[in-house]
C-alpha cells in the first residue's frame, strides 16, 4: 500500500490540469470555456495556471464541460461495513446550526 501526500495547492493545479486538458479536448479556447460558463476569463486563466478558483466558479466551470456530477460525491459517507453502524448512522442527531448545548 502506498500513501500518497498531496497538498491542496498539488490538488487545485491537478484539478485545473484536468479541466484545461477536457477543455482542448472539446477544442475550445480559454475565451469559449469563459462564455459558455459564465466565468470572467480572468479567472479562468488563473485557474488554469495557478489553480486559484471559487467554488461556484469552478461548479459553473465543471457544468460547462458537462462534469458536475463529479462534484456530487465530495465529501460522501463511506459505506458502513455493518448493519450496527447503519443503525448507528441513522439515530444520530445531526445539528442543524449554531452551537451545541452540551457543557
Amino acid at each position: 500500500m502506498s500513501i500518497l501526500l498531496l497538498s491542496p495547492a498539488d490538488v487545485a493545479l491537478a484539478i485545473a490540469d484536468r479541466a484545461r486538458d477536457r477543455r482542448l479536448a472539446r477544442g475550445w479556447t480559454q475565451a469559449e470555456l469563459a462564455r459558455r460558463s459564465g466565468v470572467a476569463l480572468s479567472t479562468l486563466k488563473l485557474f488554469e495556471h495557478r489553480g486559484h478558483i471559487s467554488l461556484d466558479r469552478l461548479l459553473r466551470i465543471a457544468s460547462a464541460l458537462d462534469d458536475l456530477h463529479s462534484f456530487q460525491r465530495l465529501f460522501e459517507l463511506p459505506m458502513a461495513r455493518s448493519l450496527d453502524e447503519l443503525e448507528e448512522r441513522a439515530s444520530r442527531k445531526t445539528r442543524k446550526y449554531g452551537r451545541s448545548t452540551k457543557p
